[in-house]
């Protein structure tokens, strides 16, 4: 093949590639306190920030597949039939952590007692960025982390990467954590850090029901439901299913499921440049599925220790990539997809 050719031939598989490439339409909604995400001209999820009065956090909410299924848990801001109604504090998927200077941001709801332990809350300061695009949307924020007093702890910077080929979806979320206090204490607990709460369809199978218990000693019961049309099954980077992964390093964990017709793959794959990589993965069986680089100790039964500490002044950055798509992604296609994303900045 001569020169001409060969260009040609790459030309046309670059083409072909970029052809799949969706449009990304990224809408601000400031009355409902939304900005709203669609590819291809079809709704995939918005960044939602309602207030502390409803939320102690922004989330992504709902969050749908391309061909409109929603993965994420109604309860509690949308009931649906059958759901779990545990932890008011899961909604859609979020980045929080149990313990920053002694207040927890994970389990605050307006459900718990806040006489009975320091709650943090995550404060929506702000957009700065909103752009649209042919083959890729993104949106920047901004959040103070504000301790039971309303005394900023963090800053947050936000940087979310929406995009979709075919029948596959990715968020690419990157936050920035700078510290405003002299010093900021993050040290090893079980309940971080991103996080989504699917819905009843994709949790695996439960035969009894549970009861966790959080580092104060608070106990949430988790019922057994009916099994009929639950699907669900982790597998991660190193071959591990079930509810094994928990408390297993990976770069990548794999939830797949079935809804209705439709095959479903959640997978969420780590950054080489993270704190802690590959880390330790806080997935459930009843639809928690998070990936906490902080918590060694919690999650490797003692074996390892890491008390997270910033200075004022100080940064550390989390990003993490969430790909949805309409079939069960095989392990050469997440491995590829975590390579190409660990090149990413």
């Amino acid at each position: 093949m001569n020169l001409k050719h060969t260009a040609f031939a790459l030309t046309a598989v670059a083409f072909a590639g970029s052809a799949f490439a969706q449009k990304v339409d990224l809408v601000r909604n400031d009355k409902d306190k939304k900005v709203e995400v669609k590819i291809d001209g079809k709704p995939f999820t918005a960044y939602y920030y309602p207030g502390e009065q409803k939320l102690k956090k922004a989330v992504l909410y709902p969050v749908m597949t391309a061909k409109g299924t929603v993965i994420t848990r109604g309860w509690p801001l949308d009931p649906r039939a059958g759901e779990r109604v545990d932890h008011p504090h899961h909604v859609g998927i979020w980045l929080n952590y149990e313990d920053v200077n002694g207040n927890d941001y994970w389990n605050n709801s307006d459900a718990v007692n806040h006489e009975k332990r320091a709650y943090g809350t995550i404060i929506h300061t702000g957009i700065t960025s909103v752009k649209s695009g042919k083959d890729k949307g993104e949106l920047t924020v901004t959040a103070d982390w504000v301790d039971k007093n309303g005394t900023p702890t963090l800053k947050e910077v936000t940087k979310y990467t929406f995009s979709g080929k075919g029948d596959t979806r990715i968020i690419d979320r990157s936050t920035t954590l700078t510290a405003v206090l002299p010093e900021v204490n993050m040290p090893d607990v079980k309940d971080g850090m991103f996080a989504i709460r699917v819905t009843r369809e994709l949790e695996l199978p439960s035969n009894k029901p549970e009861i966790f218990t959080d580092a104060s000693g608070i106990a949430t019961k988790v019922p057994a439901l009916n099994n009929e049309g639950i699907t669900g099954n982790y597998r991660n980077s190193n071959g591990i299913e079930g509810e094994t992964v928990w408390g297993k390093r990976a770069i990548w964990c794999n939830l797949t499921g079935k809804i209705k017709d439709e095959n479903i793959s959640v997978a969420m794959i780590d950054h080489p440049k993270n704190v802690g990589y590959p880390a330790y993965w806080h997935a459930r069986g009843y639809g928690l599925f998070a990936v906490n680089p902080l918590g060694m100790k919690a999650l490797s039964d003692g074996k390892e220790t890491l008390n997270f500490k910033l200075k004022k002044g100080e940064s550390t950055t989390f990003r993490y990539r969430l790909v949805i798509a309409s079939e069960h992604l095989k392990d050469a296609t997440l491995n590829d997809l975590a390579a190409a994303y660990a090149k990413t900045e």
